[in-house]
């Protein structure tokens, strides 16, 4: 009888020991719950005839013992006050349910494939009849119920089974796809939580629901297979350029005054012309794991293992990506690891305890960001991270992993004051469980998806971050250069007047360029929370400000290091980033912004064309000062070289707005050099100084190089001169 009121009340853990069939002397005892049930029978799938059960004394429970055919499977007859209706019964599929656990914890991608709603079929006489099976782990509650639109979200009627690994189970026969669900939970004291969506939910819906739904991941068809079986190529000395893009607001539909966002499906048709045409060679798009606020940007996730459906479901996703590989873009996803919000249908405190996050908040609190951290020490936790980054390469054919604020999983301390935060074990300020959870992650990457790449984040000087594993790294591919960005920002916000002083800030970065396999980040970041657009920060009237953000792009583009710029970078857009809005297009009508526009398409197509300017993105034998001492006249000089190639490309900036007449440049050989590419063009509305397209070098050592050049440099210009 308490069993009994435990089901009545929601509070049963174990609802296999008394529902569905368990044996008995005289046969076998079906036991069924249906709160508000009248009659309940029982048919078995081999015949036609019907068993009643007995009411007992509790509303809803109803059992009877009966001769059960050996192996047979039974559907219940339901009487209400409603009519009468036919369901499979969850419970007489015990076996079925455990199968799930079985397998988890043999290797990460087991998690998203055996636990959360997993679409499955069962036995049912003669055939096998489709089901979902639901797995959740929640090790401390003490009742688990699957509640949705099929049960009217009543935690009564699905109670799920505990496992011995903290998992709870239970298949549901006959739930479609599609349907919505949640979990329901008490904790351990038997206190009810807020509804809590799937942890490993597949998709979810918006505000305010939240609720997760039921998603089949095999119903689409790709069309990818060339360029998967292609991105094995060795990403190193291969052009790779960046287009950052915050899916809501690159474009709004025209019809829509900013009230919907373009589809997964309209970025495809207008996002994937425009990057191609533009010359970019990936997309690299800020989290699109499912998250809760607008203004995290998806920087605040709740749903990792759901596409947001602001744009679409996880298809519309996949087809998006698809289209990509079609077009020879690669896609990128921002991937957070570093924190999560404590929304109540998220994994804060998800079953009472802290099963997702430190315990401690000088360990489990982002000051920063008022949000949770990852107990990255904890078993279920580090495979949880470790399952999703490949669940985004498996699933959807994510090409990499752009791993976000990699330094505030590194240090115990970070953004802590003293007292705030627990040393380790050490007495240091490393966070020895994060350095390990990457390690493994970037490792598991590279096992199962060595055509893929993880990027990390990271603004300090840890050493190794894109070095091997086995080499004391931490395994990934690629590292932001967060110190070029600071430093050369820096220097491109000054007067003209000024930048003798701080010739450093340019010139500083090759210092350490090839300490990392590092891409040169013009990120969101930096045109957002009052830091104005890029064009913005640059000095000088109208003209100054563009001729200098095409001087900057220039520079960065022969700077060692792939590329990645932010959306509204190449139009220079003259208003911060809103995400709440869309680029600035309308600027394309003015000469200036289309002018930018056509430098970076050309910057991109030139850094692609020229194997100088990308084999020895990372080779240290790929690059040369010709000078950087000429703090005076703000001029800088360096030759990049291909690896394969005898190609020779020698990049000039000069960062002021005189212009230069017989500029001498140093140069290693002798023999004829031509202008590929000039800031200061027309064609870019720069001022068309005259500049020679074709130069013979001379014997006259300049430089210390063996022979010369004579240059005409442009006013607050880039010149990109080649030698074959």
């Amino acid at each position: 009888m308490q069993d009994y009121q435990q089901l009545a009340s929601a509070t049963c853990a174990h609802p296999f020991s008394y529902l569905g069939v368990t044996p008995h002397n005289k046969g076998v005892k079906v036991t069924a719950y249906v709160p508000g049930a009248i009659n309940i029978s029982v048919r078995f799938a081999s015949g036609n005839k019907a068993y009643a059960l007995e009411a007992n004394s509790l509303d809803g429970i109803f059992s009877a013992t009966i001769s059960m055919p050996p192996g047979d499977q039974y559907l219940l007859e339901i009487t209400t006050a409603d009519g009468t209706f036919t369901r499979i019964d969850p419970y007489q599929y015990q076996d079925d349910a455990f199968h799930a656990v079985h397998f988890i914890d043999h290797e990460p991608a087991n998690l998203y494939r055996q636990a959360g709603a997993q679409t499955v079929s069962v036995p049912f006489g003669d055939n096998r009849v489709d089901a979902i099976r639901f797995a959740v782990y929640a090790p401390n509650a003490s009742s688990v119920s699957v509640i949705g639109d099929f049960n009217q979200w009543d935690g009564r009627r699905h109670p799920m089974q505990k496992t011995e690994l903290g998992y709870w189970v239970l298949i549901i026969p006959e739930l479609a796809v599609g349907q919505r669900y949640k979990y329901e939970i008490k904790d351990g004291q038997g206190n009810a939580l807020p509804h809590k969506a799937d942890p490993i939910g597949f998709y979810a819906e918006q505000y305010p629901s939240h609720a997760s739904v039921i998603f089949d991941h095999q119903q689409y068809e790709w069309n990818d297979d060339a360029w998967m079986s292609a991105r094995n190529k060795d990403k190193y000395s291969a052009p790779m350029s960046f287009y950052e893009v915050h899916l809501g607001s690159w474009r709004r539909p025209d019809d829509s005054e900013n009230k919907r966002y373009l589809s997964y499906r309209e970025l495809a048709d207008a996002l994937i012309p425009y990057v191609k045409d533009m010359g970019y060679t990936h997309i690299e798009c800020l989290p699109v794991s499912e998250y809760p606020f607008d203004g995290s940007w998806g920087y605040q996730p709740v749903g990792m293992f759901a596409p947001t459906s602001r744009f679409g479901n996880p298809d519309d996703f996949k087809f998006f990506v698809d289209a990509c590989h079609q077009a020879d873009i690669g896609v990128v996803i921002d991937w957070v690891p570093a924190h999560f919000p404590e929304d109540g249908h998220g994994l804060a405190r998800f079953d009472g305890s802290h099963v997702y996050e430190y315990a401690d908040p000088r360990r489990g609190w982002h000051p920063d960001w008022n949000s949770c951290i990852y107990d990255f020490g904890k078993d279920t936790v580090r495979q949880f991270l470790v399952a999703n980054a490949l669940y985004w390469l498996d699933k959807f054919h994510i090409d990499g992993l752009r791993v976000d604020a990699v330094a505030s999983m590194l240090y115990l301390d970070y953004s802590r004051n003293e007292g705030e935060w627990i040393p380790n074990v050490d007495g240091g300020n490393e966070n020895y469980e994060a350095i390990s959870l990457l390690r493994w992650l970037n490792e598991e990457v590279y096992r199962h998806y060595p055509g893929a790449m993880t990027i990390a984040e990271e603004s300090t000087s840890f050493p190794k971050v894109s070095r091997p594993v086995y080499d004391g790294g931490l395994g990934f591919g690629f590292k932001w250069n967060m110190g070029w960005m600071h430093d050369s920002l820096h220097f491109i916000s000054k007067d003209p007047a000024y930048r003798r002083y701080h010739h450093g800030d340019i010139t500083f970065s090759m210092v350490y360029a090839f300490d990392e396999n590092f891409v040169l980040p013009i990120s969101h970041d930096e045109v957002v929370h009052g830091k104005g657009s890029l064009i913005g920060k640059m000095p000088g009237d109208e003209w100054q400000q563009a001729a200098n953000h095409r001087c900057y792009a220039g520079f960065m583009y022969g700077h060692p290091g792939k590329k990645l710029n932010f959306m509204g970078n190449e139009l220079g857009q003259s208003k911060e980033w809103d995400h709440d809005g869309q680029l600035q297009w309308e600027l394309l009508e003015y000469d200036k912004h289309k002018g930018l526009q056509t430098l970076y398409r050309d910057l991109n197509k030139l850094y692609q064309s020229m194997p100088a300017l990308h084999e020895g993105d990372h080779d240290h034998n790929g690059f040369a000062w010709i000078d950087h001492e000429n703090a005076g006249q703000s001029v800088v000089s360096f030759v990049r070289k291909g690896r394969k190639h005898m190609q020779k490309v020698y990049v000039v900036s000069n960062f002021t707005p005189i212009p230069r007449e017989h500029f001498r440049l140093g140069v290693e050989d002798a023999g004829e050099y031509t202008l590929a590419l000039n800031t200061d063009d027309g064609v870019y509305w720069g001022s068309q100084y005259p500049v020679r397209e074709r130069m013979q070098a001379s014997q006259e050592p300049w430089n210390h190089q063996p022979c010369s050049i004579e240059l005409a440099l442009p006013p607050l210009s880039t010149l990109f001169i080649v030698y074959e």
